[in-house]
């Protein structure tokens, strides 16, 4: 495979949502050629190109899956391959598409939301059911916006497999519709959010046990949605969503950094504090 065709099959992938592990062999009969492992957004694997050694071939498809399916991500760099005709060297080169954010409702809450969403590094994606609301000018940092029918939300939109999914629409029928379809996905989203009241939530979450969607199921979603900091304002919101995001894919605790690390407590005497 030239570069140029890695080139362009690397972007075609990014284009369409999915990861690549790249193997370029560093030495061997195969030194420089390169073979491909492509994720598709739904979650099927396959390489579109081969190396010309077949047991080399078998053994770098090994280690390229592998490293797709790291957690946390593996870094690229240089892997030692094992396989019938020696140990060879061979780079690795991760290409993950920007996670997606599919914001379901474009009222007022929407807005921060997905300024906050882009600001770290989502691609975003806002839909409601009218026409009025769905305006590119008020979502200028949105790849796109589109107009839905919240009957079937998804039919027109790409799964949104391993993405973050956030409910704000304005009503509780339109919630559970979206959850239904979601919940019942082969591959559900990395994360489900939802706003609303605690009466509002239980009562979402008891239709859906009424239609036979399982607890544990249930309890993978974040609703109320974000981090308990008395956020009021739309904007206040979108700072306490994004924040569970961060602490999601950070690791945090979510507390105080003041409280975390204690500093004046723990490296100044007592008596030097005013």
């Amino acid at each position: 495979m030239t570069l140029r065709r890695a080139a362009r099959l690397l972007l075609d992938a990014r284009e369409r949502g999915a990861s690549t592990v790249l193997a370029l062999v560093l030495e061997g009969p195969a030194e420089g050629e390169r073979r491909l492992l492509v994720r598709e957004p739904d979650g099927t694997l396959h390489s579109p190109t081969r190396l010309s050694v077949a047991h080399l071939d078998r053994a770098v498809d090994l280690v390229q899956r592998d490293a797709m399916e790291a957690r946390p991500h593996a870094p690229s760099g240089v892997r030692v391959v094992e396989h019938s005709g020696g140990p060879t060297r061979i780079y690795l080169e991760h290409h993950r598409p920007p996670p997606g954010l599919l914001i379901v409702g474009a009222g007022h809450i929407a807005e921060p939301l997905h300024l906050q969403g882009a600001l770290l590094g989502f691609d975003v994606t806002v839909v409601d059911d009218r026409p009025d609301f769905v305006d590119g000018e008020r979502f200028p940092h949105a790849r796109r916006v589109v107009q839905v029918d919240f009957s079937d939300p998804f039919a027109t939109l790409p799964p949104p497999t391993r993405s973050h999914v956030v409910l704000v629409t304005r009503g509780h029928k339109y919630d559970y519709e979206c959850l239904r379809r979601l919940l019942r996905l082969d591959l559900p989203p990395e994360y489900i959010g939802m706003i609303g009241s605690r009466r509002r939530v239980r009562a979402t979450f008891h239709q859906l046990l009424e239609e036979g969607i399982p607890t544990e199921a249930l309890a993978r979603i974040h609703a109320p949605v974000g981090l308990d900091i008395g956020a009021e304002t739309p904007s206040e919101i979108a700072v306490a969503v994004a924040a569970e995001w961060v602490r999601l894919r950070r690791g945090g605790s979510g507390r105080s950094l003041v409280e975390v690390e204690r500093i004046a407590e723990r490296f100044f005497p007592e008596e030097a504090l005013p």
